[in-house]
């Protein structure tokens, strides 16, 4: 028996999702994107939150551009006083159509998913289809995918909040 199928038999497997998220917003796809690109707005809309204290947030928001943030988890959180910390390399930018983002996420230093996102927005009627494309694998440890959806539909919610103003 090879070291790998060693491996393969004893370490629980990879969870390996794939889902997407609609929304319609009642503006066009510049303002959309505009969400999507400017940092300041970014922070707004899905780094603030009552959930954790923001510890860092930057975005370069470029092709090759990096996104990293750090949040301490809140003590009314389930993970307490944990750090959840990202980091984001920006593959494909296409101003109000497409941006594409792959990252990793850890707890307290430890990797536990990486993910391919992507964000399609589609003129629509006045406003703009955003089509959101979440590819992840999952590690020992992780949220996992139901978890992971539920964030991300809350935090189109505060996209949809942000567009309002």
């Amino acid at each position: 028996m090879t070291l790998v199928t060693e491996i393969a038999m004893t370490e629980p497997a990879a969870v390996h999702d794939t889902f997407i998220l609609e929304r319609h917003f009642a503006k066009p796809p510049a303002k959309v994107f505009a969400a999507l690109a400017d940092p300041a707005k970014k922070r707004r809309w899905c780094g603030e939150g009552p959930a954790h204290e923001v510890l860092d947030f930057a975005v370069d928001f470029r092709v090759g551009g990096a996104e990293r943030w750090r949040y301490r988890m809140a003590a009314h959180t389930p993970i307490a006083g944990k750090e959840l910390s990202s980091e984001g390399l920006h593959l494909d930018i296409v101003p109000d159509t497409r941006v594409v983002i792959a990252s990793s996420m850890a707890m307290d230093g430890r990797p536990f998913s990486a993910s391919l996102v992507t964000f399609e927005l589609h003129a629509q009627g006045g406003g703009t289809d955003l089509v959101l494309i979440h590819q992840g694998v999952f590690f020992e440890g992780a949220d996992g995918p139901a978890m992971r959806k539920g964030g991300w539909e809350g935090l189109l919610d505060r996209l949809a909040a942000e567009l309002a103003h």
